[in-house]
């Protein structure tokens, strides 16, 4: 029997997932260095229909610029992309209350995703566990080493926070936030390898799944942060979107180094 979306999403002893990461600005997927110098990555439907057919094991879809620019995230797309896939896909961007999310979630997406809004206002994690269940809320955390420390970035990382991120994502787990999708900021896009070192810091802490992202840029660095840091899933974007690694030659590798996956 297939395990429920509840327990695959909340059961850390589940196959590893592989997820794509669909940046999207202006209704296409973009990808740059560091959050910034963006380039175009293709129709983000399309992406998402090839991915589920080559193995992804879920798909996120960002509204890059929803929060900054104060719009909400495209219901169109989600229902697009509801009709196109047939494995979980979270979409985020411009969440800011319980109603956002209950338009996406009864659009087709199967979770959402808060960042800037459940810093600003920390119990609206609170407030969608509790109209929805924890395991469709994932709190995303953007972070950056200043001088020794890890802090927390808002609204596309344009935006530093004195709030520590290791102090943060502790509250936001116990508010009932049901995964943590975690960006480095210093590696997004430089295909230089995870943070590992800050990853299995925090993975050793929390109780609910972990989301590694920012850095990958070949198959050895997944194998890395699945064995070092012992994340739940990984995450990727512009390696996947131009081909650089395909997701079933990756999935082979990470079986062949006895990393549990769903082949």
């Amino acid at each position: 029997m297939e395990p429920s979306l509840t327990d695959q999403f909340l059961d850390r002893g589940v196959a590893k997932r592989i997820i794509p990461c669909l940046d999207v600005k202006n209704g296409r997927t973009v990808k740059g260095v560091n959050f910034v110098d963006l380039r175009d990555a293709g129709d983000p439907v399309e992406l998402a229909w090839q991915y589920s057919r080559n193995g992804a094991d879920e798909l996120v879809f960002l509204d890059i610029t929803a929060t900054h620019e104060r719009r909400k995230t495209m219901v169109e797309l989600v229902k697009a992309v509801a009709r196109e896939i047939n494995i979980p896909f979270t979409i985020g961007g411009g969440i800011n209350e319980l109603a956002d999310a209950d338009i996406l979630l009864n659009s087709g997406a199967d979770k959402i995703s808060i960042n800037s809004a459940a810093v600003r206002n920390p119990g609206l994690i609170n407030d969608l566990a509790n109209a929805f269940g924890v395991q469709f809320v994932v709190v995303a955390v953007d972070t950056r080493l200043i001088d020794g420390r890890n802090y927390v970035h808002l609204n596309g990382g344009r935006l530093k926070t004195d709030l520590e991120t290791e102090h943060w994502i502790r509250e936001a787990e116990s508010r009932g936030a049901g995964e943590i999708l975690l960006t480095s900021m210093d590696h997004d896009g430089t295909k230089n390898g995870f943070d590992l070192q800050l990853l299995k810091k925090i993975n050793d802490e929390l109780h609910i799944p972990l989301i590694a992202s920012g850095g990958a840029g070949s198959v050895e660095h997944f194998i890395d942060v699945f064995k070092e840091a012992g994340v739940d899933a990984a995450l990727a974007a512009s390696v996947f979107h131009y081909g650089e690694i395909l997701i079933p030659e990756l999935k082979k590798e990470l079986n062949n180094h006895g990393i549990d996956v769903r082949l």
